[in-house]
């Protein structure tokens, strides 16, 4: 008896292993799903269509490109629904271009790229995306589903590429999850920290089932049950691909989460700050973040009085000239702070790792990303108050909790004054280049200063930044030249600078303009490049000329890798690599639709013309190029993001 009962067991036992095998195999064949779902076999619609209509009903006013096969239905859905499709001439710039459109917008910025070396192009823009947190989302196409591993055209592993670079990725394997696994992305990429994501779309995802389905037929399947097992198959797979696709779906945006300090976090600090002699604010790229209001944080920091340093993408924050903003002597003012706010700002290179920060001084830390919040504090520096969080509305709460308190006058006093003394002795003599602009200062400055041939580039850049408009957006890509111009240069407001960031990547002055000049089409956007960088993106000039974004390029030309070359030569001997020539590339400017001018020693006087000139020309839709011709200085301050 106990032996039937065994069997009897093992027999129920095995029949359900079987039958959840079974339907662990229908449920991976879709052919339960099928029951509930019809295959509309007769429908034009295609997968791009639902790319489409998620990106615009979450605000997406652009797509960036460089069109291919596989995505075609995205592109022309989304030229359909009203969403503006630009295409580049390299897929780094679509993705550049998307990243200042996110920085920007405050919405996510969006490329669209083919599969294999149309994606594998775009790895480096994307890991300065993520390294700049900025929120962005990458489409991609890929083989098709029964075809990725099996050696289609442009077919490689992908998602392994993006991993490592992306917050969040996805593989669609049926067009009913295009809706949904887009809108999610989109909320992740905004949410907590943010940063890119990836969404891979096999081809067959993305066409009508009409032109899908010719490529599912076996002209010469095999006899016998094996011919019939391998039609079967194939004809579920496409009727699963499909079904259930065009279902009325929700597309509107998904919440964001963003992190914010607790009400008892912001109490001590208030404490902390309100006892403060000597208080000093760092701001990072992540003050400007949404959601609180840019003008909401300016009142904030003029409310609280405290000295700032700005960098990244919170230079201008506080117009060009105020009393608050700290540009010079950083180190010096950190070691005298006795409180120093770090706001989205990172102890890393661009902060000696910490070891710049005084140890006697209480140190508050904000900032959405746990790891970024704490990092070296484990070596050089500890954190008094550590809060994983918004920095911008960090800021705004504890203004409030401060009000009526503000920080001692003579501590910002002294700093300013030592601004002034500084900006003087690098700045400029008597007159820069406009004879109607006296300024005080000393009677022989760097910006002076004759160099052996060409011009001076910081009399150049000196000049740039007094013409340039008020409402003026600037791009910085480069390295010697760069690094002067940052130095320099006084954004006018919030959000008009735009560099690569922690990445410190060079190329991206094309994407970043074409972006901004999207986003700002009334606003003057300038690219302060190097001749190096320029190389990277002087092919864009077609782009620009074609859509129609005439941005106006300034190429600090010394026929040279500078910053490479002033370390090389004197430590290895060597400048091997290091040279370039003084090209033409007002001409390259001028054969892509383009304005070019070149401005060299003899046209000095005549600078502020040639300047005005080209503003003339971009405000009347030509994208121009002014090709500066430029010699050495010992001028090395200034770095393009603090």
């Amino acid at each position: 008896m106990e032996s039937f009962e065994v069997i009897g067991t093992v027999l129920g036992c095995s029949a359900g292993i079987v039958v959840s095998g079974l339907l662990l195999a229908a449920y991976k064949l879709g052919l339960l799903y099928q029951l509930l779902h019809k295959t509309e076999t007769r429908s034009p619609r295609h997968g791009g269509e639902s790319v489409a209509e998620v990106l615009h009903a979450h605000g997406v006013k652009f797509v960036f490109t460089l069109v291919g096969g596989h995505i075609s239905p995205i592109l022309v859905a989304c030229e359909k629904l009203g969403i503006r499709v630009v295409d580049t001439r390299h897929e780094a710039t679509a993705v550049f271009a998307a990243d200042a459109v996110a920085r920007l917008s405050g919405t996510v910025g969006v490329a669209a790229v083919t599969a294999g070396p149309g994606l594998t192009n775009t790895v480096t823009a994307v890991k300065n995306a993520q390294m700049a947190e900025s929120p962005l989302l990458l489409l991609g196409g890929a083989a098709g589903t029964l075809l990725q591993g099996r050696g289609a055209l442009q077919d490689i592993d992908q998602m392994s590429l993006f991993k490592p670079l992306c917050k969040f990725c996805a593989s669609i394997r049926t067009v009913r999850e295009i809706v949904p696994t887009v809108r999610k992305a989109l909320a992740i990429a905004q949410s907590g920290t943010p940063g890119p994501v990836f969404i891979e779309f096999p081809i067959d995802t993305l066409y009508p089932y009409h032109l899908v389905s010719q490529e599912f037929g076996v002209k010469n399947p095999p006899k016998g049950l094996m011919g019939k097992i391998l039609t079967w198959y194939l004809h579920n797979h496409l009727m699963n691909l499909f079904a259930g696709a065009w279902e009325t779906r929700d597309v509107s945006p998904l919440p964001v989460h963003i992190p914010q300090a607790t009400d008892d976090q912001v109490q001590k600090c208030i404490e902390l700050v309100s006892r403060a002699k000597k208080p000093v604010i760092l701001l990072g790229s992540q003050v400007p973040l949404p959601p609180t209001p840019v003008d909401n944080i300016r009142q904030a920091l003029e409310g609280l009085g405290i000295p700032c340093f700005l960098g990244g993408m919170s230079r201008g924050m506080l117009g060009k000239d105020s009393p608050i903003h700290i540009r010079q002597n950083r180190r010096d003012a950190l070691k005298e702070a006795d409180v120093v706010i770090l706001a989205g700002t990172v102890c890393d290179f661009r902060l000696s790792y910490g070891r710049v920060l005084n140890r006697r001084s209480k140190v508050i830390a904000v900032n959405r990303d746990k790891t970024q919040l704490l990092k070296n504090s484990d070596m050089f520096w500890k954190p008094t108050i550590a809060i994983q969080g918004d920095a911008g509305s960090f800021l705004v709460r504890l203004s409030k909790g401060l009000k009526g308190h503000r920080c001692p006058e003579e501590w910002p006093q002294s700093l300013k004054a030592g601004d002034v003394t500084k900006e003087n002795a690098n700045s400029g003599v008597g007159k820069m280049c406009s004879p109607q602009r006296p300024t005080l200062v000393l009677s022989r400055t760097k910006a002076d200063e004759k160099t052996d041939r060409h011009l001076n580039p910081l009399k150049v850049i000196h000049c740039v930044d007094e013409l340039m408009d008020d409402d003026s957006i600037i791009v910085a890509d480069g390295g010697d030249f760069v690094g002067s111009a940052a130095y320099i240069m006084r954004p006018r407001g919030p959000m008009r600078w735009l560099d690569p960031g922690a990445f410190g990547t060079l190329g991206v002055g094309g994407g970043f303009a074409l972006g901004a000049k999207l986003c700002r089409p009334e606003s003057e956007v300038w690219i302060v490049y190097g001749d190096g960088s320029l190389g990277y993106s002087v092919a864009e000039f077609d782009t620009f000329t074609r859509h129609k974004t005439p941005v106006i390029a300034v190429v600090g030309n010394d026929a040279c890798w500078s910053q490479i070359s002033r370390e090389q030569v004197p430590i290895l001997g060597s400048n091997v690599a290091c040279g370039l020539a003084f090209t033409d590339y007002h001409v390259v400017a001028d054969g892509y639709g383009g304005k070019g001018y070149l401005i060299g020693r003899e046209d000095e006087d005549r600078m502020r013309d040639i300047i005005k000139q080209a503003q003339k020309e971009s405000r009347e839709g030509k994208a121009t190029l002014l090709n500066v011709l430029i010699g050495k200085t010992n001028f090395r301050e200034g770095s393009i993001s603090v």
